[in-house]
């Protein structure tokens, strides 16, 4: 029996340990070793007093079957309307012979795909959509704006050497300083010519002006045949008690079958031999240091941490690992009573809040990047979903500065104070009651020694029996079905005795935009 030590129980280390173990062949001894005390990592859900957050938001929506096919088998997708469509008497989209969430949890729901950009106190589609809603909230003036300062960008095409670069060519001037600048610079403490472009090509894929202008003709004009263009997707897949039910699933699932899942157990050290093969690791539980043999490693923690704790680790690559910049993450939960957002859509919402699922806030008179509304994720996150509102505050940060020092009663009133700028609520006194959750490095960072990553990744795939997956593991900004490929082609090559990781790392490197659909 061979055995496989997995660091991390969030998407990409929980998927290899089911996938080693799913076929009950007994082939593998499987430990999972998480640093935290909660199943997910940043795809956890908090449940504070019946009212759940979701750390981030996390859309269900995949291009790749096998993904689809797996989170159906461990949530099957609703067969009867949830909640929030009953109440409305919406028409949705069921699965024959499927789950009613009315009645069961193991239930995945499906969900209208709903985002808006918040600028200068109204609602822009995101991406920008060109309808007469957008020219109206720009006025003649911008709109004009923005149309010259494209084409200044087509005709004058910059060196895409960074993120601001990039976006300039995508969008134009005036777009990127009205939408992009501000957002960008606030995720990352960065402003965006610091930035590599790889980011903005990776999260954009294929989104522009161009794009935008070509799908609002061809479908004003009824082109026929024309050159199929994308939109984005209008429903995504989302588990009734939010993201983290489909790990505490799978964890089950993987206890069933034979894996072994420690919590509260944070690796510290990983021990080569003079061969450059991993022997094993050493883990701290309740302050006593352990360690672990093991055959094979699939790391999906944070690869400055990984190359940290190991020992004979050349020069260059230890200082690439050391330079990995990150952000960090805080998100306030705040209940309120109802929303001073006024619900102008077409589509009808319990209480009538707005229908957004999150709103990118671009306003640089506020910390804040965006707000989740979790009333619209599922109506099962809520506890009181006709009279109350429950939402959650996200703001990009750095672990140790001041915003991350703020006890919870400072972050909650200076949160309540932004949320009385940007119109949310009418006043602090409509809080009725908050919790603050922090995620260390939510956010690998493509700045400082990230240039240098490729030199790192030939690094770390001289060690034979490693495997790096998963968003931190890599390095990589990947959406949840991404991470979880990295694990199905680790498990590929670990079954297969592959140790030519090529195809770990090329998971997400193609050109399209995740979230898009194909129109004909």
């Amino acid at each position: 029996m061979k055995k496989v030590i997995i660091i991390g129980a969030g998407p990409a280390g929980l998927t290899a340990a089911y996938e080693l173990l799913k076929d009950g062949s007994g082939e593998y001894d499987v430990t999972v070793l998480e640093e935290s005390n909660c199943i997910g990592g940043i795809s956890k859900t908090v449940n504070y007093k019946g009212n759940r957050m979701d750390m981030g938001g996390h859309r269900f929506f995949s291009k790749m079957p096998e993904v689809n096919e797996w989170w159906s088998k461990m949530l099957p997708l609703q067969g009867a309307p949830s909640y929030d469509d009953r109440l409305l008497r919406r028409r949705v989209n069921i699965e024959p012979g499927g789950p009613d969430p009315q009645k069961v949890n193991r239930v995945m729901l499906k969900r209208r795909r709903v985002s808006r950009i918040l600028f200068n106190d109204k609602f822009y589609d995101y991406p920008v959509s060109l309808k007469p809603e957008t020219i109206k909230n720009f006025g003649f003036l911008t709109t004009m704006k923005v149309g010259f300062s494209y084409l200044g960008a087509v005709i004058h095409k910059r060196p895409e050497t960074n993120l601001e670069n990039f976006y300039i060519n995508c969008f134009g001037k005036q777009l990127y300083s009205m939408f992009f600048e501000y957002y960008t610079e606030n995720l990352w403490g960065r402003h965006p010519s610091e930035i590599d472009a790889s980011w903005g090509a990776q999260r954009t894929k294929g989104l522009s002006i161009v794009g935008i202008i070509k799908d609002f003709f061809g479908k004003l004009f009824k082109v026929k045949n024309r050159k199929v263009n994308t939109s984005l997707i209008e429903e995504f897949k989302y588990p009734k008690l939010g993201p983290g039910q489909l790990w505490e699933v799978t964890a089950a699932e993987i206890k069933k079958l034979g894996g072994n899942i420690i919590m509260e157990a944070g690796v510290t050290k990983l021990h080569k031999n003079a061969d450059n093969v991993l022997i094993g690791v050493t883990y701290v539980k309740d302050g006593e240091e352990i360690q672990l043999d093991g055959d094979y490693v699939v790391s999906s923690m944070p690869v400055k941490d990984l190359v940290a704790g190991m020992n004979d680790v050349p020069a260059d690559p230890a200082r690439i690992a050391a330079g990995l910049p990150y952000r960090d993450y805080m998100t306030l939960g705040v209940l309120v009573p109802k929303l001073k957002l006024k619900n102008q859509t077409n589509m009808r919402t319990v209480s009538n809040i707005v229908p957004d699922c999150w709103v990118y806030v671009q306003d640089r008179r506020v910390k804040m990047g965006r707000f989740q509304i979790y009333n619209n994720w599922s109506p099962y996150m809520v506890k009181d979903l006709k009279n109350t509102v429950w939402l959650g505050l996200e703001y990009f940060v750095t672990e140790g500065d001041k915003f991350w020092n703020m006890t919870e009663e400072q972050f909650s009133a200076f949160c309540a104070k932004e949320m009385v700028k940007l119109g949310l609520i009418e006043s602090t006194s409509d809080v009725l009651d908050t919790h603050m959750e922090k995620v260390k490095k939510a956010y690998p960072a493509y700045f400082d020694t990230y240039e240098e990553m490729d030199t790192l990744i030939d690094y770390l795939n001289t060690i034979p029996n490693l495997f790096c997956v998963g968003r931190n593991g890599q390095h990589r900004y990947n959406n949840l079905d991404h991470s979880m490929v990295t694990s199905f082609e680790a498990v590929k090559d670990i079954k297969g005795g592959i140790t030519d990781k090529s195809n770990v790392w090329s998971v997400n490197t193609e050109k399209e935009y995740h979230e898009e659909k194909k129109n004909g």
